[in-house]
């Protein structure tokens, strides 16, 4: 045990008791039973809210030189309800890397981020989290992209939507330049939430409901989110060519804003026809609908889903 652990030890021993202290049997669901000495938590009781041995969270509290898992760690963090702060603290104290906003999956944004979004149109704008669900987009994203903002809120994701629809009426043109970015980018985000329940089920789904996805997720590649050219086919006014730029969004871990900006004239152009559209096409060749039909059908598919009916066209939900 080096100085370091040897001072480190005593210190994270007394934090975890005085964090258990202060949660009560009732603020975790639990009967607060009789012959209770301690204001808060038994240890007993943060091993099996936390999934752990009894014998291993006594160790880890009493300061021995035990070793401690991100999983585990996470796991009393939560029992513990430590916040961001007391999270780094336990990290730093046990020794273990802390990856900043590891357990902070953000799933909306502030009203002042909506505003800058919806500020930047005409230009389509989008905040997505690290596994690209879609967080906030304004108008002219909407316009762009309207299967995106149509479908359910779970499946409001820039990679389920590519590889799990009809591969016909994705919106990109330059797919096998794309698809295999966006798994790197996916993969990069990963690696800093290996373990946690949203992402293994999130990774799982899209294993299983796309043989695309499961090859370039085997590849193994990694790659940073960047700015890059993307071509949307618009089924009403044709080739869109965009650069997509990325800007980190300030105090939320892990979270951007991307703004598609026109390549050139003729793009501009056909952006500023797709806004006036009333009743756009959605869709490639063979399969688009128009706007309002689409609205329709989805409309449609959530009552049958809300009544326990299921639909006979996966691929139209």
């Amino acid at each position: 045990m080096t100085a370091n652990t040897r001072r480190r030890r005593p210190e994270l021993a007394a934090f975890l008791r005085s964090r258990r202290a202060r949660v009560t049997p009732a603020d975790v669901g639990m009967a607060p039973g009789v012959r209770r000495r301690t204001p808060g938590l038994r240890r007993e009781e943060v091993a099996q809210l936390s999934g752990v041995g009894v014998t291993w969270y006594t160790w880890l509290e009493q300061g021995r030189p035990i070793n401690a898992s991100v999983q585990v760690l996470d796991a009393v963090a939560r029992t513990l309800r430590l916040d961001q702060t007391e999270r780094e603290h336990l990290y730093h104290l046990a020794e273990v890397p802390y990856v900043p906003g590891r357990e902070r999956d953000p799933r909306s944004v502030s009203p002042e981020v909506q505003g800058i979004i919806d500020a930047l149109d005409p230009l389509p704008a989008v905040v997505y989290n690290a596994r690209y669900d879609v967080l906030a987009a304004n108008a002219a994203y909407g316009g762009l992209f309207p299967e995106m903002l149509l479908s359910a809120v779970s499946e409001r994701n820039a990679l389920w939507q590519l590889f799990v629809a009809r591969r016909c009426c994705a919106p990109y043109v330059n797919l096998e330049e794309e698809l295999p970015l966006l798994v790197a980018t996916l993969r990069g985000g990963y690696g800093r939430h290996v373990g946690e329940p949203a992402w293994e089920d999130f990774i799982a789904r899209l294993l299983e409901a796309s043989d695309d996805f499961a090859r370039l997720w085997q590849s193994g590649d990694v790659a940073p989110p960047g700015s890059r050219i993307k071509v949307v086919q618009h089924a009403s006014v044709g080739e869109i060519r965009l650069t997509s730029t990325s800007m980190w969004v300030s105090g939320v871990p892990e979270t951007r804003v991307v703004v598609y900006t026109p390549c050139d004239e003729e793009s501009r152009d056909h952006a500023r026809r797709v806004r006036l559209l009333h009743d756009p096409l959605i869709g490639c060749t063979m399969h688009a609908k128009p706007l309002s039909v689409l609205r329709e059908e989805r409309a449609a598919a959530e009552t049958r889903a809300g009544s326990g009916a299921e639909s006979s066209d996966p691929a139209s939900l």
